[in-house]
């Protein structure tokens, strides 16, 4: 692994405590029934999946950069598929949750539309991997 890849990867594991926290933070809203959330449908539901959001992608953030290094890539592009997830893993999460920061919000503002961009994000560092990957097993042939 690149020492950028574990350098990476190091960041990652010392953010996963934060997603924790935020786990913890739900669940005390739940059990205590902290008001704009236990009755707001809509909030709740979003927290839930920013927070869900966040963790699958801060690990599949560490999985690909299991690969990146034995991709066919250039400079760029490795960079791109190191840092698109865990950018997605920021994006996303924050767009469901400060589109309903308010606890009487009854639809998400505008701040949604990050969840596009994080998703464009991650879709160009998946797909830039997946390419990167497929040309070194070509290669290797």
């Amino acid at each position: 692994m690149s020492r950028e890849s574990r350098m990476l990867a190091g960041v990652l594991l010392v953010v996963i405590p934060t997603v924790m926290y935020g786990g913890l933070t739900l669940l005390f809203f739940l059990t205590r029934g902290a008001p704009g959330y236990v009755d707001n449908p809509l909030r709740h539901d979003l927290f839930r999946a920013g927070h869900a959001h966040a963790g699958v992608y801060l690990v599949l953030s560490l999985v690909m950069l299991r690969y990146v290094d034995e991709a066919m890539l250039s400079s760029f592009w490795k960079w791109i598929a190191r840092i698109g997830a865990p950018i997605a893993a920021i994006l996303i999460p924050a767009a469901f949750f400060f589109s309903v920061v308010t606890p009487t919000a009854r639809e998400p503002n505008a701040l949604i539309n990050l969840a596009y961009v994080g998703a464009a994000f991650l879709a160009t560092a998946v797909l830039t991997l997946g390419v990167g990957l497929i040309r070194s097993a070509r290669s290797r042939h």
